[in-house]
């Protein structure tokens, strides 16, 4: 009885938005303390600044901290699952000036694809996670490249790596959970456009060179803080289930 009153409260909106700020709080001091190096923020927004917007995409397993470089004064909207877990994430985008947008590739998909180009259009930059919500961790979904090769935007990756961080293994993402007073390194990947006239063909080739460009670099920088090799491809066990059950 005890058990199912707790989970009760946490599913109110009171708690949901004190879970969102108090994680808010707590990754904007970890931002604060990290000893940060940083590669190619300046140049981003030099970019955002001749193309308007872009298409900002990064892993499941690296969102708590890819908004910390973010400038609020750049408008940027991202696609959140209308899920509970989404309701918390939106109230930390929203203390780091960032805008949502709800939708899944499972939920609301048509309305979240129109709204996502409508704000490419208007010169609002969006942020996509293209492996979630369940996975494969690591891989690229094809979104993002119709995104670009509709609106003419660039797509960039965001991906970082703080030393001494807790992996979640037992998460199909190995969720970084990053810890206050290390070092860190923030990187974002070169900005990859795609051919308005690109072929089914042409964007799964770009699909996989863009995986391995933000892979590659995940990789490098976990390297550099001393943390294990983190494979891609894992999954949840709800994906596992709807595999099995489509056979």
């Amino acid at each position: 009885m005890k058990l199912k009153l707790l989970k009760k409260i946490f599913r109110t909106p009171l708690a949901e938005k004190f879970l969102g700020i108090s994680a808010y709080y707590y990754l904007k001091f970890v931002g604060l303390t990290t000893r940060w190096q940083v590669k190619g923020v300046e140049e981003t927004y030099k970019i955002l600044d001749e193309c308007g917007a872009m298409i900002v995409v990064g892993w499941h397993g690296r969102t708590l901290e890819m908004p910390y470089f973010w400038n609020k004064s750049r408008p940027l909207n991202a696609l959140v699952s209308p899920h509970r877990d989404g309701k918390i994430i939106v109230k930390i985008l929203e203390k780091f000036g960032i805008g949502h947008i709800s939708g899944s590739s499972n939920k609301n998909s048509t309305e979240a694809a129109f709204e996502l180009m409508s704000n490419l259009n208007a010169g609002n930059s969006i942020a996509i996670i293209p492996d979630g919500p369940l996975g494969p961790s690591m891989q690229m979904s094809l979104s993002p490249l119709f995104y670009a090769q509709k609106s003419g935007k660039p797509i960039i990756g965001i991906t970082y790596s703080i030393a001494g961080s807790y992996i979640v293994t037992k998460s199909w993402d190995n969720m970084l959970l990053p810890l206050p007073f290390h070092k860190g390194m923030y990187a974002i990947t070169s900005p990859f456009f795609v051919p308005e006239d690109a072929t089914r063909e042409d964007l799964d080739k770009y699909r996989k060179q863009l995986e391995n460009q933000l892979n590659e670099l995940t990789w490098e920088l976990d390297k550099e803080m001393g943390l294990p090799f983190i494979p891609q491809g894992t999954v949840a066990k709800k994906y596992k289930k709807n595999i099995l059950e489509r056979k």
